[in-house]
């Protein structure tokens, strides 16, 4: 059987990189090149890949991590993700396009890239579908957290309404501050080096991530997803521990005036943290014997302050581990 793979998000100007990974064991009608397929159309399709297929998965790079890490390397990041999601038996894989995201990897060899794959192979066809309404719902779920930039209509593209609204409201943690209209944007509005100052902020918050994700392999964490975006929130961390499924928020502290990890996490927050890690166990191809949420602050000096919070909203308490 065939792992087919394919992205969607490589060109906006805000929000995240998508790429999808499916096996298909079974013929589904109608699969094609998503772009080509009416949404209603798409969502079908959708539905009945999930449900049928033998595996899939979704890897998803935020535009923080594009920010940091360049366009390039999120391509490949996010073809890994995906990837380890699937556990189902496949002999070969073929990418879409003409560049091997997986040629770093054990499974490079086993890499065939093609054009136009979306249209001519099935399997590359229903992850370019997963991928699609994965990213387009994420986007307009948006519109009701970012209210006047249209998020749902332009999916994040450069369209005129969006750059329109971007001179009006300005930008949001959305927008890519590396491609090049947004950072002309910031550079335009407020000059003085402000955009090799979000990325130096960014970059931090990414190493103090790294830092965590050391701690938690560490202490026999196995890592499963690395911000991961919902509808909610973003999940720094996603790892599983004795077979719990482990939601890791990170902080990074650069003076003890910015007050303490735990301290971040409000009420809202952390319901909207149980409602991701609920979204994740849901989607999930492997079951977890209950869900975990954690804080993790990292100092300038690089300590490192793991709390675990009680599923409770009305318990405050939690467990503190250096």
């Amino acid at each position: 059987m065939i792992l087919g793979i394919d992205e969607v998000g490589r060109g906006p100007w805000a929000g995240p990189l998508v790429v999808g990974a499916v096996v298909l064991d079974a013929p589904i009608e109608g699969l094609t090149d998503s772009k080509k397929l009416t949404k209603k159309r798409r969502l079908e399709l959708n539905d009945s890949i999930l449900k049928h297929a033998a595996g899939w998965g979704l890897g998803w790079v935020s535009n923080k991590e594009i920010d940091t890490i360049g366009l390039s390397e999120a391509l490949r990041l996010a073809t890994r993700r995906a990837v380890e999601q699937v556990t189902a038996s496949y002999h070969e894989i073929i990418i879409d396009g003409t560049i091997n995201f997986l040629s770093n990897t054990s499974k490079g060899a086993y890499v065939t890239t093609l054009k136009k794959a979306d249209l001519l192979i099935p399997a590359v066809s229903a992850a370019s579908i997963i991928a699609k309404v994965a990213r387009d719902t994420y986007m307009v779920q948006q519109d009701t957290i970012y209210p006047g930039y249209s998020f749902g209509s332009h999916v994040g593209y450069g369209t005129a309404a969006h750059q329109a609204a971007i001179q009006r409201f300005g930008i949001t943690p959305l927008h890519r501050t590396s491609f090049a209209p947004i950072a002309a944007h910031i550079g335009e509005t407020k000059p003085n080096t402000l955009v090799r100052k979000k990325v130096s902020t960014t970059h931090t918050g990414m190493k103090a991530e790294e830092e965590v994700a050391r701690y938690l392999q560490k202490n026999g964490h196995i890592l499963l997803d690395r911000n991961w975006a919902t509808r909610y929130c973003e999940i720094d961390i996603v790892s599983v521990s004795e077979e719990r499924l482990v939601c890791t928020e990170v902080k990074y502290r650069s003076s003890t005036g910015q007050g303490g990890g735990f301290a971040a996490i409000t009420r809202a927050k952390r319901k909207r943290m149980e409602q991701a890690a609920e979204a994740y166990a849901q989607k999930s191809q492997r079951s977890f014997s209950n869900r975990l949420l954690a804080v993790a602050e990292v100092t300038r000096e690089g300590r490192i302050t793991y709390l675990e919070l009680d599923e409770s909203l009305a318990d405050e308490s939690a467990v503190a581990s250096n």
